[in-house]
Formats: C-alpha cells, structure tokens, sequence
C-alpha cells in the first residue's frame, strides 16, 4: 500500500496541476501563435474570461505584424475615387458571414469604407478560422488573413477589421498618461509589451475612452486586478459594441472621406 502512495506522489510531483483544475480562463495563447502553427502551449495565468471573449493575446492582444503607429501610412487603394476592401470568406466559417456583414456595416453606414466580395484582386482580406480574434495592420499586400475565433462576436470583428484598415489600439497613444493609469504590478509576466507606448498620427483628435480600439481595464492581469485605469472614475473601458465618434473621425480623416482632404499616405 505504501508504494502505491508513493507513487502516486511521484505522479503527482511530475505531472504538476491535474488537467480537470485547468479552466478556459487559465489558457493563455503564445504571441505570434496562429492555426497553421499546431496547438498553442497552455500557461497557466489568471487572466478574465472577458480578455478570452474579446482579444486573444497573439501579439499586442490580437495583433500578427505590430507596427510604431497608431495608424499606418499602407492604405487600402481606391478603386474609382472610392474606397472598397475587397474580402473573401473561407468556406469553413462560411456561418460567420453575418456576423462579418453586420461588422463592415458598423463602419460602412458612418464613413466612406466599403466593402465588397474579392473576384481578381491581388490585395484583399482572407477571413479564415483562428483561435481568437487577430488581424495586421494596415493593408500588407496580397491574401491577408483575418482570423476569426468561435467567441468572436460582431464587435471584436469590427475591432479586428479596423486593425486592417490601419489602426493601433487606443491605449498606445503617447498621451495616454493623461486619461489611464497603467498598473504594471498586475500585468502576466512577458506580456509588458501590450502596454508600450507607440509614435503614431492621431490627427489631432482627443484622446478616446470611449474607443472600441481600447484595451478593457483587465486586460492581461496576471491577479485579477486591473492593468488599466481610467482616470475618470466611472468610465467604462473597452467596450466592443459600437464606433465610437471619435473612432468614426479617425477612419474618416485617415481614408479623406471628407472632401478637401490631402491624399498623401501610401496605397497598399
């Protein structure tokens, strides 16, 4: 009897945390993880069920090519003195088009971007299944991937179609100091980089709490505790719902929706 509870020690020891304490708040995707590249590894964090639902953490949360920028100069061309993103929907989430639809049409129905179905187009977006919600940034050239993971809901694909159109989270504004906090002690070990500050165009406009590009207050915590904090108290962070107004002048000074504008950034 006395060797069997030694094993089972020996076991125990070896194997660490038994399979059935692991819970989907406890996994964690490795940065630069994508589908192509086998099962992500699990580690073991205390990060909330909402940073699960919303950003998955690939590269700063959801991101698979960071840039220095809060927008990037590499614009989707226009086609006819307008705007149009061609994409195309991988027929294995062919049952997210909908949700994909109502996405664009957040940002359709209050700027100049449109959107429509890829035929011969070099560059266009390739929605395709991923684990979570991960886009680039800025048009890259070519198929570009869109990852849409089962949680995913209409808003993080807004999200993530806006890191496609040029877009950098909100909260790596250089100014950022005089609107949030950032609680560095309660940040998971290795994802500091999430939270750097980066150069960027913001066109002038005030910072944006509001934006559906913000990080949530518990983003990558490693405690539970917040990693952002609104210097408002009250405010609400990292709403995945709707454009924000600020939001809305940003995507319509970036593609010059408004007539006048200087036509100066780089065409993908």
């Amino acid at each position: 009897m006395l060797w069997l509870i030694l094993l089972f020690a020996w076991l125990y020891e070896a194997w660490g945390t038994p399979v059935d304490t692991l819970k989907a708040t406890d996994i964690q995707y490795d940065e630069g993880y994508s589908p192509k590249s086998g099962p992500p590894p699990l580690i073991k964090t205390s990060e909330t069920q909402l940073d699960f639902e919303g950003d998955y953490a690939v590269q700063e949360g959801d991101i698979l090519l960071p840039t220095d920028r809060n927008s990037v100069s590499e614009l989707w061309a226009e086609l006819d003195g307008s705007l149009s993103v061609p994409y195309e929907i991988d027929s294995v989430i062919e049952g997210r088009t909908k949700d994909i639809l109502n996405a664009f049409n957040m940002i359709s129905k209050k700027t100049c971007v449109r959107f429509r179905p890829h035929t011969n187009e070099t560059d266009y977006l390739h929605f395709e299944l991923g684990n979570g919600c991960a886009s680039y940034v800025g048009c890259r050239g070519g198929e570009q991937p869109l990852l849409i993971g089962p949680k995913c809901k209409v808003g993080n694909i807004c999200h993530e179609i806006l890191h496609a159109l040029g877009f950098h989270h909100e909260h790596s504004r250089y100014d950022r100091g005089d609107h949030i906090t950032i609680l560095k002690g309660n940040i998971a070990s290795g994802k500091e980089d999430n939270f750097l500050k980066r150069n960027g165009n913001t066109f002038g406009l005030e910072y944006d709490l509001e934006s559906i590009l913000h990080y949530g207050n518990n983003y990558f915590s490693r405690n539970g505790k917040p990693t952002i904090q609104p210097k408002d108290s009250g405010v609400i962070i990292g709403q995945r719902t709707h454009l924000s107004d600020l939001d809305v002048q940003r995507i319509r000074k970036l593609y010059h929706c408004d007539k006048g504008q200087n036509k100066d950034q780089v065409k993908c």
